[in-house]
């Protein structure tokens, strides 16, 4: 491999000798006599019984495994040296896994006692272990699941009057079926649905002590009748003896709203009512604003937050949802909501509750400043941020976000005697006013049923200067997110307007394109777009199974046309080609559809290794009054987040090949992208990668050849990248380096595009890539 270079020998020798190392004398540690615990396998009869389950309840597993087969934690352990019982090696390894017999049954009886809650009492477990010569163990457990007990019969007895009603209406989303399994983890999944159908419609008192079960398992064919019962509501009597009642259903009286730490003692009057004239107190309905001096917050923040009252009686659901709401509103550092007891009834003769919520306000105005380092394909620069935060500007919970950017980045582009250098820089500012509701008065507050909606007014100015043009871009957006769930948030910007100047265009790069379609995408020109997004997200700051759906839709321009079509205005002839447009703001307007959809999946261990992928799809294509979608609004390909073995915006598109002395800067109206990595943990906080990259851009309407989108050879023009990763975990943020070595070039001839292994690390095929965070 004449072509291999150094660097990548040594890489690669080291890795191989690291391999050989820490894959022998695994039993170095272990104890004459005793035996590394190798393999434990579960066998089962039954498809319906879950290994991966009864996985969690082995009180002994093996050591941990990447890549599936190599205990390299153990390896490292191993390379430690006897006599330093705190070594480095030790500490940053994993401990051998001693072969224990006493384990081995505990785990039988784990193994019993989930079976058992699964309804499979007659189950036999059995284990056989085999010792083997080299010192390793292997543990088989074997499950014979035998007949499982089902329900015969459910039935329920409320001794209750005011809750039979009540519960009977709720027996749909029951799962306590006959003839289904005898299973005490729904019994008691039962127990919390009918419980929270109780603590949501007003019994503010009701708890766990008053469900329980009888079973009667005498019946023949392993069937049990089973019954569930409802108690009455408990208490002691004047003589101090446990007594009985129907229970009582709360609904709400007053609330009051306090923002300061010492208001609350006050409220209280001698004789346990409450008492609001020792304090300033502003009344709307029954709603009561406490504070002392200046009002620091406006009362329908408050109130617009507080969905206890969404309903007239005591709800936890709604009262959870006004703890997201009011944290949400990023202003407060604590949040205490607690109801007290009247000595009233309302008329129906139900007690009533009175609500206190409790707010203590943190900083409302905050400043940022920073200067970094950028290095982005090797180009090495500096940025300059200054920021600016008011959580409350207008006192109602509008936030003020005020950024400050400059940066400047020497980009290097060509080869040879034709090599040379560039100072991109760049400067902006960006305004964006979030308030804490929805600004349209036709939209009933209940619409947002989970979590309170955002309005957002955004407007930027930005200046770039790069090798190829100067462009200057101006913003105005306006729209609204919200939360449908916990995993689900909607992003729509009604109006998103974008007044694009280009300008100090070079020469040489216009002469390449000067004849082609994607010319009349660098011309002046605006976007007044609508946008929507649709975010379905799992994934948290833990390392653990995740699903990430997103899906995004924008269109431009069609108001604009329809208008200038309807009033019958008059075309002009594009700078660029001989299509005539509509212009507004004296700028020709851009009119495009944008479709695109991204799915990511992560399943991870205990300890964060394990394997993701990603797959993303997207579409843009211009009609009426463009030829072309915008350079901005087009896709690209390569770099971090993309195909790492080529530098971002390298790739396509299709099969085309830029020149030389070209600055990378390659677009496309399709996207089609795919990625799959497998992670595994190297040594605290170090993790390693391996990865797969496919994909490529395409064009819709280009006359450069191979630049176009074609179903009969797409897919021999699918690029193929592949690699390792490094990752350092600082807990707050994941710094990454990457390494994408080339395998399938659909720039290079047909029958010349799969590279050969001499070929992976000739220079131009292998593309080290820096990022911040997993790159999906």
């Amino acid at each position: 491999m004449k072509h291999l270079s150094p660097f990548w020998s040594l890489l690669s020798g080291t890795f191989l000798v690291v391999l050989l190392v820490t894959g022998c004398r695994t039993n170095k540690y272990v104890p004459k006599g005793d035996y590394l615990l190798s393999e434990v396998t579960i066998h089962t009869d039954n498809h319906e019984i879950d290994r991966n389950i009864l996985k969690t309840y082995q009180r002994q597993k093996p050591n941990t495994k990447i890549f599936g087969f190599w205990k390299f934690h153990l390896g490292l352990y191993n390379l430690s040296s006897k006599k330093n019982e705190k070594g480095w090696f030790k500490r940053i390894g994993e401990a051998p896994v001693i072969y224990d017999p006493y384990l081995t049954e505990k785990t039988k009886t784990e193994f019993g006692r989930y079976l058992q809650n699964k309804g499979f009492y007659n189950a036999v477990i059995r284990d056989s272990t085999v010792l083997r010569a080299n010192g390793k163990a292997e543990v088989h457990y074997f499950i014979q699941s035998n007949t499982p007990y089902r329900i015969h019969q459910f039935s329920a007895e409320i001794k209750d009057d005011s809750l039979r009603r009540y519960l009977q209406a709720k027996e749909e989303g029951s799962k306590l079926k006959s003839n289904g399994y005898f299973d005490s983890d729904e019994l008691n999944n039962e127990t919390n649905r009918l419980l929270k159908e109780l603590q949501n419609g007003g019994y503010y008192k009701a708890t766990r002590n008053i469900f329980y079960y009888e079973a009667d398992s005498t019946r023949e064919n392993h069937s049990v009748d089973l019954k569930l019962i409802v108690e009455k509501e408990s208490y002691a009597d004047t003589a101090g003896r446990v007594a009985y009642k129907n229970h009582e259903r709360y609904y709400l009286h007053n609330f009051y709203y306090l923002n300061e730490k010492d208001i609350q003692s006050t409220l209280l009057s001698d004789n346990g009512t409450t008492d609001t004239t020792r304090n300033d107190t502003l009344r709307i309905g029954h709603h009561f604003f406490v504070y002392k001096g200046k009002r620091r917050l406006k009362p329908d923040l408050l109130m617009n937050a507080n969905h206890i009252d969404d309903k007239p009686y005591f709800s936890q659901e709604l009262v959870d949802r006004t703890y997201n709401d009011l944290f949400a509103l990023r202003l407060f550092k604590v949040v205490n909501i607690r109801f007290a007891e009247t000595r009233e009834k309302d008329a129906a003769g139900n007690p009533l509750l009175d609500c206190y919520i409790q707010v203590t306000p943190g900083l409302n105005q905050s400043y940022s400043a920073s200067v970094e380092g950028t290095n982005s394909l090797g180009n090495l620069g500096v940025a300059g941020n200054l920021g600016y935060q008011h959580k409350n500007l207008f006192r109602g919970g509008e936030v003020l976000d005020l950024q400050f950017l400059a940066a400047t980045q020497k980009q290097s582009f060509g080869a040879g005697d034709s090599a040379s250098t560039f100072h991109t820089v760049e400067t902006g500012v960006d305004a964006r006013i979030t308030i804490p509701k929805y600004l349209v008065p036709l939209i009933r507050r209940n619409f947002f049923e989970y979590s309170a909606p955002q309005t957002f007014f955004n407007t930027s100015y930005n200046y770039q200067q790069r090798p190829d043009y100067t462009r200057t871009i101006a913003r105005l957006a306006f729209g609204y997110q919200w939360k449908s769930s916990n995993f689900t948030t909607h992003r729509v910007n009604v109006l998103d307007i974008n007044l694009v100047k280009m300008f100090a265009l070079d020469s040489l790069f216009l002469d390449r394109i000067e004849n082609l379609y994607i010319r009349s995408s660098y011309i002046d020109h605006s976007i007044t777009a609508f946008n929507y997004s649709y975010t379905y997200s799992t994934q948290t700051q833990n390392k653990s199974d995740y699903v990430v759906t997103k899906f995004n839709g924008e269109t431009a321009g069609n108001l604009l046309y329809g208008v200038r079509t309807l009033f019958g205005n008059a075309k002009r002839l594009a700078d660029i080609g001989t299509i005539h447009q509509y212009t507004f703001l004296n700028t020709p307007f851009a009119q495009y559809l944008k479709l695109d959809f991204e799915y990511r999946r992560g399943w991870m261990d205990r300890i964060g290794n394990g394997f993701a992928v990603r797959g993303f799809a997207g579409v843009a294509f211009a009609y009426g009054n463009a030829d072309q979608v915008p350079f901005e609004r087009k896709y690209f390909s390569g770099g971090a987040n993309g195909l790492r073995a080529w530098p971002i915006r390298t790739l396509g598109p299709g099969t085309y090949r830029a020149g030389a002395n070209e600055f990378p800067n390659q677009s496309g109206d399709i996207k089609l992208e795919g990625n799959a990595e497998y992670r595994f943990l190297l040594m605290k906080p170090l993790e390693g990668a391996f990865f797969v990259d496919l994909g490529n851009i395409w064009s819709v309407k280009d006359n450069r050849p191979g630049t176009e989108f074609a179903l009969n050879r797409f897919y021999k023009e699918i690029a193929v990248g592949s690699g390792l990763g490094l990752r350092y975990d600082f807990s707050y943020v994941i710094l990454r380096l990457d390494l994408g070595v080339k395998v399938h070039d659909p720039s290079l001839d047909e029958g010349k595009r799969w590279l050969s292994p001499n070929q992976y690390f000739q220079s131009g095929n292998i593309n080290f890539v820096f990022g911040i965070g997993y790159p999906f």
